[in-house]
C-alpha cells in the first residue's frame, strides 16, 4: 500500500472501499428482496425464477460485509486518489451521466449530438462551429448505422418523431 507522496486534499482508500461495500450491500439486499417476492424456492418442476439470483444476492451481501470490515481496519492515511488526480475523471464522468439522463428526454441521437458538441467545446476547447458540426455529423452517422443499416431501434425523442421514426 502506497501512502500519499504529497500533502493536500485527498480521498482516503478506506472511505472508497467502505463506499463500495455499502453500494454492494444495497445491491445484494435489493436482489434478495426482489427475488424472494418472485419466488426463490424449489418447486415440483425445479428452481423458481428467483432461486439463483437470490443466492447471488446473499453472496454479494456477505462479500460486502467482508469488504466493509477490511475497509474499517485499513490504515487511514493510505490515499486512494488526490483531488487533483480526480478532477479529470470527474470531467468525463459528469458529462457521461448527463448524457445518459438526456437520452431519456431527447433520444439517443440528439443526446449524442449534444454530448459530442459540448465535450468538444468545453473539454477540447474547439470552436463552436466545429463542435456543433461534429456533433451533428456523429449523430447522423449513428442514426444511419443503427436505424438504417442494422435496423436496430435505439431510444428516440421528439425530433425523430418529426421525421417519422
Amino acid at each position: 500500500m502506497e501512502k500519499s507522496a504529497t500533502a493536500g486534499p485527498r480521498v482516503a482508500r478506506w472511505m472508497v472501499e467502505l463506499g463500495v461495500a455499502v453500494l454492494l450491500l444495497a445491491l445484494g439486499t435489493l436482489m434478495i428482496v426482489t427475488n424472494a417476492r418472485v419466488g426463490a424456492g424449489w418447486s415440483d418442476d425445479g428452481p423458481q425464477s428467483g432461486y439463483f439470483p437470490l443466492r447471488m444476492g446473499v453472496l454479494l451481501a456477505l462479500s460486502s460485509v467482508g469488504i466493509g470490515y477490511q475497509a474499517l481496519r485499513m490504515p487511514k492515511e493510505v490515499t486512494f486518489v488526490r483531488w487533483d488526480q480526480l478532477r479529470p475523471v470527474l470531467q468525463v464522468a459528469g458529462p457521461m451521466l448527463a448524457y445518459v439522463a438526456l437520452i431519456q428526454l431527447t433520444g439517443m441521437y440528439v443526446a449524442s449530438a449534444l454530448f459530442v458538441a459540448a465535450f468538444m467545446k468545453v473539454i477540447g476547447k474547439y470552436p463552436a462551429w466545429k463542435s456543433v458540426l461534429t456533433g451533428v455529423i456523429s449523430a447522423v452517422v449513428l442514426f444511419w448505422i443503427f436505424e438504417i443499416k442494422f435496423v436496430v431501434p435505439m431510444p428516440k425523442g421528439p425530433l425523430e418523431a418529426l421525421f417519422g421514426y
